[in-house]
């Protein structure tokens, strides 16, 4: 990491410390039972107001590609997500979610050529295995569907990830623009799934309301916009590794809010989780590269 990229990074790392805050929004301040419904108004509303303010449509092919990272990123994740979230605990979900980063740093090499790094894939197991320490507890239980669709939203993700590292960003388009593309796309692919799924939208209090507009608002618009413009400046696995902050301020949440505790099992897992948060963005050892060449 060089010293110029610290605040980038520190940007980007926004996007998941506060997408951590999802499940204690979810189950505070939303109706119960329209997890789908809840990803719809984080994703379109934002792509609309980001395209709104940005006037910037796609070109030529960016309309097919913004299409596809819209839909790898937002439309198909979201489902994967709340499916595991329904069928899981939720610390088996985010020790799935946490696998990202390994897939990310394995379709580096295929699709952006880069060349496999024993480095990064020795702490993003550490990561996972900090995540695991973290929130799994002796109730954690495995069902296929959720084990599943658990996998499938880190990989979709993380393929949405590195295309995005591939494709870049069009030159001149901003990166609130080039959000705005990828959440309306993915929010527009959500409306015929949440109304097939969920049936009509649930009553909106105020409560829920102030849940809808941080999901929207911050946790859309605002994080998705440091998220991809992160994408677009920095390593793809340095930036992918950083998701590992958001079930561990998931956690912290549920301590602060929630009222729940960690012990030394937790604590443990959060010092290997955050080691290999840092260490990933460090560039590697002579040798831990060596050993691949």
């Amino acid at each position: 990491m060089q010293n110029n990229d610290f605040p980038r990074i520190a940007l980007a790392a926004f996007a998941p410390v506060v997408w951590g805050s999802t499940y204690v929004v979810t189950t505070e301040l939303l109706p119960a039972g329209h997890p789908l419904f809840a990803g719809l108004l984080r994703a379109l509303p934002a792509g609309l107001v980001a395209l709104a303010f940005t006037r910037t449509l796609p070109r030529g092919s960016w309309w097919w590609r913004a299409a596809v990272l819209g839909v790898l990123n937002i439309g198909l994740f979201f489902p994967f997500l709340f499916v595991a979230a329904e069928r899981l605990p939720g610390g088996v979900a985010a020790t799935l979610g946490a696998a990202q980063p390994l897939v990310v740093a394995l379709l580096a090499v295929g699709v952006l050529k880069e060349s496999p790094s024993a480095w990064k894939l020795a702490w993003g197991v550490v990561g996972v295995v900090g995540v695991g320490l973290v929130v799994l507890g002796p109730a954690a239980g495995f069902d296929l569907i959720g084990v599943l669709a658990g996998l499938g939203g880190a990989a979709t993700m993380a393929l949405g990830v590195t295309l995005t590292k591939k494709w870049g960003r069009p030159a001149g388009v901003s990166p609130t623009a080039f959000a705005g593309w990828q959440l309306s796309a993915g929010g527009l692919f959500l409306v015929p799934v949440t109304f097939l799924v969920e049936g009509p939208p649930p009553a909106i209090g105020p409560a829920a309301a102030l849940g809808y507009l941080w999901l929207g608002g911050v946790g859309g618009l605002l994080a998705y916009v440091l998220w991809f413009r992160a994408i677009t400046t920095l390593p793809v696995t340095s930036v992918s590794v950083l998701g590992l902050l958001s079930p561990m301020v998931a956690a912290l949440l549920g301590v602060v809010v929630l009222g729940q505790t960690l012990g030394p099992v937790q604590l443990t897992g959060f010092a290997l989780a955050l080691a290999a948060i840092v260490a990933s963005q460090r560039p590697a050892p002579v040798l831990a590269e060596g050993a691949l060449r």
